[in-house]
């Protein structure tokens, strides 16, 4: 991502495995955090849940969200976005997911009947650093 400082790119690659920590919105104004494995697609931060959960909900609600990703190293060392949900599917959802579990886990993410995976692209709008 041409926008994240040259010596924090490595937290965005996936043999860094860094954890991304969610920030959205509930309805009645007040954070919640989630823990979230992540990827980058262009100059997007791309997460994935499943359909109906809280983030799903507060992100389709309220699309403005912040990211913490702190090095697994190192957690003084961390990125902090603040960005916008740009882009929302259900396409490739369960496919998407099992790629982040691979990267994460090194094996497939267990199918759920029923369950509907969703992919959310984040565009950052402002990028801090600290630790570099």
């Amino acid at each position: 991502m041409k926008n994240i400082p040259e010596n924090f790119q490595d937290l965005l690659k996936d043999e860094t495995k860094a954890f991304a920590f969610l920030s959205t919105t509930l309805a009645d104004g007040s954070p919640q955090v989630s823990p979230v494995w992540f990827g980058v697609e262009g100059e997007h931060i791309v997460v994935n849940t499943a359909r109906g959960r809280l983030k799903d909900k507060n992100m389709s609600a309220r699309p403005k969200v912040a990211l913490s990703i702190p090095d697994p190293a190192n957690p003084y060392r961390y990125l902090l976005i603040r960005g916008v949900v740009d882009e929302v599917t259900e396409e490739g959802g369960y496919e998407h997911i099992n790629q982040l579990s691979h990267v994460y886990k090194g094996e497939d993410f267990p199918k759920l009947p029923g369950q509907v995976r969703v992919i959310y692209k984040i565009k950052p709008q402002k990028i801090f650093t600290s630790g570099g």
